[in-house]
């Protein structure tokens, strides 16, 4: 009787890596794989552009690959319990990464029967990192694109979204990284077109005086350099009549969501509250907007998602929920709720009794008031979106204006080196200049 072999696999990018892999274990016995489900590859944040079904059937015609099961989780112990297999092989790269805690429990439930982990020296050059980066490098399809953000969301992570407001701040939000104590690698997953920093950084105030084709052509110029998905900060959305060429126009572009706030007239930022005169669109007329834009899309890809500013002019708790029910019912793909306050206690009472009621409509919040709040602590209350709507032009305006000043101080620029970025690391930066 053949020896039972398990490999765990998200087969996104199936490359020889992987066939060293399977190709090992088909040497020791028959082979099972447990393919990753698009919430097993959330918990490991790596979501794969393929679904499942698609991964599965190239699975399925490799002769090395005997049976292919789901993998629900990252962890490996609802399948290993079922298979009780005699060999687990994987490269040996999780010995030092955020999965060492797997590789673990791997090891001692393998023990409960004398089973063996293999494990394949791992090839730096044939990565999926690697190849994911140079595949980053050659571009992205429109339609990819647009339909990451649903994926993202749909995987059961917190998506990490950075304000982007030029092509510059695009490469950062695609490039940025951060390796944690754990090992586990995190990086942002999308980028928010803010029409405050996009109307900021061109001089304007933000009253909606930047009109659309404007923003689109800095949208353009940003997905030139970028392969991440893209929320789109439409204000109000102006009448219903011009919301529907916008989604038109976005969609076609490859933006993968539109956010619209229920307000009406003259575009005011909603941090001001009520210390400046903002009127909350009815019901009714919001619903609509909403209708109008849901049947201008072509593809089931593109997300409306209302902003609800009744916590903003304290309109009261029971105001922004019946506006959130009633914005989903009328087609809103997911619902952002907005606050002033630096207490987030609000902010948890609304998600709260929303998820009593709704327990799968995205939410999406934009902590610029409430920043004390972690990704982690955000998943666990039940959000699913963190936008993060100012911080790069807020970052760049002290630091630019702080090298200005000293070269008039100085009447040279040697003392403003130290606060600026070497040539040869803003060459090094943009695609293509080697």
């Amino acid at each position: 009787m053949k020896k039972k072999v398990y490999v765990s696999l998200i087969a996104d990018l199936l490359h020889a890596g992987h066939i060293k892999i399977l190709k090992k274990a088909s040497e020791l016995g028959e082979v099972t794989v447990g393919l990753l489900t698009l919430q097993a590859c959330g918990e490991l944040n790596d979501i794969p552009y393929l679904d499942y079904d698609k991964r599965k059937d190239v699975l399925e015609n490799l002769r090395m690959v005997a049976h292919v099961v789901e993998q629900t989780h990252a962890s490996y112990k609802e399948n290993l319990l079922k298979l009780k297999p005699d060999f687990v092989v994987h490269g040996d790269d999780w010995q030092h990464n955020a999965q060492k805690k797997y590789r673990e429990e791997v090891i001692d439930l393998l023990a409960q029967w004398n089973g063996k982990l293999i494990e394949i020296p791992y090839s730096k050059d044939i990565s999926d990192t690697n190849i994911q980066d140079q595949m980053r490098k050659l571009g992205i399809t429109t339609t990819a694109r647009l339909g990451r953000l649903r994926q993202l969301i749909n995987s059961g992570k917190v998506v990490k979204i950075l304000e982007s407001h030029n092509a510059l701040s695009g490469l950062i939000a695609e490039n940025a990284q951060e390796t944690l104590e754990n090992g586990e690698v995190v990086s942002f997953d999308g980028m928010w077109s803010s029409s405050l920093t996009d109307s900021t950084s061109k001089g304007k105030p933000d009253i909606e005086a930047v009109d659309t084709t404007a923003r689109l052509m800095t949208i353009n110029e940003i997905f030139e350099v970028t392969t991440k998905p893209m929320i789109y900060d439409a204000d109000t959305g102006g009448k219903p009549e011009h919301f529907e060429f916008t989604v038109r126009s976005l969609e076609r572009t490859g933006v993968s969501a539109v956010v619209i706030e229920d307000k009406t007239g003259l575009k005011k930022n909603s941090l001001f509250g009520n210390d400046v005169a903002q009127t909350q669109d009815s019901i009714e007329n919001f619903s609509h907007k909403i209708r109008v834009g849901k049947s201008a899309q072509v593809s089931k890809d593109f997300m409306i998602i209302a902003r609800i500013e009744s916590l903003i002019l304290e309109a009261g708790m029971d105001d922004a929920l019946t506006r959130a029910f009633a914005y989903i019912e009328a087609g809103a793909d997911g619902i952002m709720i907005h606050s002033r306050l630096k207490d987030p206690a609000e902010i948890i009472e609304f998600v709260e009794k929303f998820r009593a009621k709704d327990t799968h409509t995205p939410i999406v919040v934009v902590p610029t008031s409430f920043n004390s709040v972690t990704t982690d602590e955000f998943k666990e209350i039940g959000i699913n979106v963190v936008i993060y709507a100012n911080h790069m032009l807020r970052a760049a305006y002290p630091g630019m204006m702080k090298v200005a000043k000293s070269i008039l101080k100085h009447k040279r620029s040697l003392e403003a080196e130290p606060d600026c970025m070497p040539i040869k690391e803003i060459l090094e930066l943009i695609p293509g200049t080697k």
